[in-house]
């Protein structure tokens, strides 16, 4: 059995796999590196049951993978780099040797897998750390299921200035509920809610673009969601409407929040 973990820089998530299928996913939330990697490791070993020495090797990836240079509790510990693990991961979720991913986490990562190169296509600062940091600032919350549970009861018109406030009819392809300025009404009235909606959808907006952007580069016609941002439901919401609007489609396969460690444990399987 062989061992992925993927230290990110608010979660740390461990995937087990044997002969190239899931067994077990775990995700715990990140400290030191150190302390990240072994409690990740001993909470799956715990929670499936599973003896240590069963574990033939650890592949580590993220950005705390930098400071582990030894073995784990004796395990042969290899690195792997953050892109192709998620480009590995991709793949193997997407059941295709040609997926475009975007990688939502703190930030987010465009990648493009083939069965012969992964590359990284760019991305954007613009994530789940946005979220959070904007609504910290502006409603004064920084948990997840708050900021979702605050933007489910949201009113975007009261935020958003849509193309409805500034013309009579849709403009191009764009109909009188889309938006024309992220943020561009702020009126007086909009409380927590419309604000907390507001955040989420110009986060994800700026993602869901880039990212069809990025599909038509590449001639694909499909987008795989992956990272923590692939479980926000308001998040998905929104990625649907804009695949409407450009006709590229937005996937969102079970398990997509592992896919960096799943990649990890996968490259030398």
């Amino acid at each position: 059995m062989i061992i992925g973990i993927d230290i990110g820089s608010t979660t740390t998530k461990a995937v087990a796999v044997q002969n190239g299928k899931i067994i077990k996913t775990v995700k715990t939330k990140a400290f030191d590196a150190v302390t990240s990697a072994t409690g990740a490791l001993g909470k799956l070993i715990i929670e499936s049951n599973l003896n240590i020495s069963s574990v033939k090797k650890i592949i580590i990836t993220g950005a705390g993978a930098v400071n582990i240079n030894n073995e784990i509790f004796g395990i042969e510990t290899h690195k792997i780099d953050e892109i192709t693990a998620i480009g590995l991961g991709g793949m193997f979720l997407s059941k295709k040797e040609n997926v475009i991913i975007s990688n939502i986490g703190t930030g987010t990562s465009i990648i493009e897998a083939t069965k012969d190169k992964i590359t990284h296509l760019g991305g954007t600062g613009i994530g789940g750390g946005t979220i959070i940091g904007l609504s910290k600032e502006l409603i004064h919350s920084t948990t997840f299921e708050n900021i979702l549970r605050l933007a489910d009861l949201g009113d975007l018109s009261k935020v958003d200035l849509l193309i409805e406030d500034i013309s009579d009819s849709g403009i191009s392809f764009l109909n009188n509920k889309s938006t024309a300025s992220n943020f561009g009404k702020m009126l007086e009235t909009a409380n927590k809610e419309d604000i907390a909606l507001g955040i989420i959808n110009l986060v994800y907006q700026v993602i869901g673009v880039i990212s069809v952007f990025a599909a038509r580069s590449r001639n694909n016609d499909s987008v795989l969601i992956t990272g923590n941002g692939s479980k926000n439901i308001i998040g998905r919401k929104i990625l649907e409407e804009i695949s409407q609007l450009y006709n590229i489609g937005f996937e969102f396969p079970p398990d997509a929040e592992f896919a960096t460690a799943i990649g990890a444990a996968l490259s030398e399987q």
